[in-house]
């Protein structure tokens, strides 16, 4: 089914898609994320997204949690480097209540000195619970190596120190150089007449002005690869291997996101499951990753496994990497993973708060946001020729970069 559009006068985006059924999933996504913060604000924009529930001019914290967990709703949010979003799970018919919340943290909240100090603590425990688990902060550390220097590279949440530096005004500040009703998506997916949805955002929505500021971020143009070797007291060694990819609006994208899905992927057949783990039993967890950003984006592939492993893991990843560069994959195996990729995506969709989410994120960055069917459409038009040219660019051995966290028991 076709999306609905509407775009309030204050430059407030609108997208819906109608479902029938109990329950309804929507979120208000702001183009403003930790690529945003300087250098002195890093972890500014994710201490942001836990503080907004922290008081409005008319509610206290617990009436805010209350709103919607009282009719069986469930109340989120997240920060990524170039979004932060709010989102809810909700019985379609507190569409209103749920809407008049997201207006009243969004645009009202007061940010008290009581808990900007309170959850101060919980941001610092949250940091040092990422950095106890090797597995996943190697990841933020890799994209701080491939985007040296650069806003890209800098954790989400921040460092301590930042952290225990901020203060009320800090978040005013950044709030008010940053948040532009021009860069806001409000997105819908359930059971609601898109005319009702419209005079609700109006309602709730219309009222503050169209924002002035412009977020204006710094372009990474300057990639040089790296090697790096840390040690860490941990009983596994973990490896990052990866480079620059294509960003989130460059037409092959699709490409890469089905080259990524066939080498490493989710699926128990990727090249690299069978090909490391199946085949010499190295690792419990390999896969690749691709992430796009607004400018650029990162390709990886993770290997989680014991020390004695690590190079010869390196080499079978590399050995990939290099067979997919050189030879074009054949018929039969290209349309094993159109269908495959297609199957994913499908069973993705089937999940409604992950079609919402995915709606505005692509709302942000496109006047128009393409349909599941138009995705598969895309997905059967390319060919094995367009795999291996991105595959030609990615994987180009000169430019990859390579991160291990070495196990002291070594």
């Amino acid at each position: 089914m076709e999306y609905q559009y509407h775009t309030l006068a204050n430059g407030i985006k609108i997208i819906h898609k109608p479902k029938k059924g109990m329950v309804s999933h929507c979120g208000l996504m702001v183009e403003t994320g930790s690529r945003d913060e300087s250098e002195s604000e890093n972890g500014l924009a994710h201490m942001i997204e836990h503080l907004i529930f922290k008081g409005t001019r008319k509610r206290k914290t617990w009436h805010i949690l209350s709103r919607i967990e009282n009719v069986g709703g469930e109340l989120n949010a997240y920060t990524t480097k170039e979004e932060t979003v709010i989102y809810a799970s909700l019985l379609s018919p507190y569409y209103e209540r749920t809407l008049e919340l997201f207006a009243d943290v969004a645009f009202n909240s007061v940010f008290p000195e009581k808990e900007v100090k309170k959850e101060k603590e919980v941001i610092i425990d949250e940091i040092n619970s990422y950095n106890d688990s090797p597995a996943e902060l190697i990841f933020d550390d890799f994209e701080d190596l491939i985007f040296n220097g650069h806003p890209l590279g800098r954790n989400i949440l921040g460092t301590v120190d930042k952290v225990k530096g901020f203060y009320r005004e800090d978040i005013v500040r950044f709030l008010k150089n940053h948040y532009n009703t021009q860069h806001m998506v409000l997105a819908s997916v359930g059971d609601i007449d898109f005319d009702k949805l419209v005079r609700l955002a109006e309602k709730y929505f219309g009222m503050p002005a169209r924002s002035e500021t412009q977020n204006i971020r710094t372009p990474f143009w300057y990639y040089h690869p790296s090697k790096k070797t840390i040690k860490k007291e941990s009983y596994l060694s973990h490896l990052m291997i990866g480079t620059t990819a294509c960003s989130r609006l460059d037409e092959k994208k699709p490409a890469m996101m089905l080259l990524n899905n066939l080498l490493g992927g989710p699926a128990m057949n990727s090249r690299l499951n069978m090909g490391i783990r199946e085949k010499y039993g190295f690792a419990y967890q390999v896969e690749s990753y691709y992430q796009p950003y607004s400018d650029t984006g990162v390709f990886s592939v993770y290997l989680g496994t014991d020390s004695k492993h690590i190079n010869k893991g390196i080499e079978l990843i590399k050995k990939e990497l290099n067979l997919l560069s050189k030879k074009q994959i054949g018929t039969l195996q290209f349309d094993r993973a159109q269908k495959q990729f297609i199957g994913q995506m499908a069973i993705s969709y089937e999940v409604p708060v992950n079609e919402m989410l995915s709606m505005a994120r692509s709302h942000l960055y496109r006047d128009r946001v393409k349909t599941f069917e138009e995705n598969i459409d895309i997905i059967n038009r390319l060919t094995p020729s367009n795999l291996l040219e991105v595959a030609n660019e990615t994987f180009a051995p000169e430019n990859l970069s390579t991160l291990i966290y070495e196990s002291k028991n070594r």
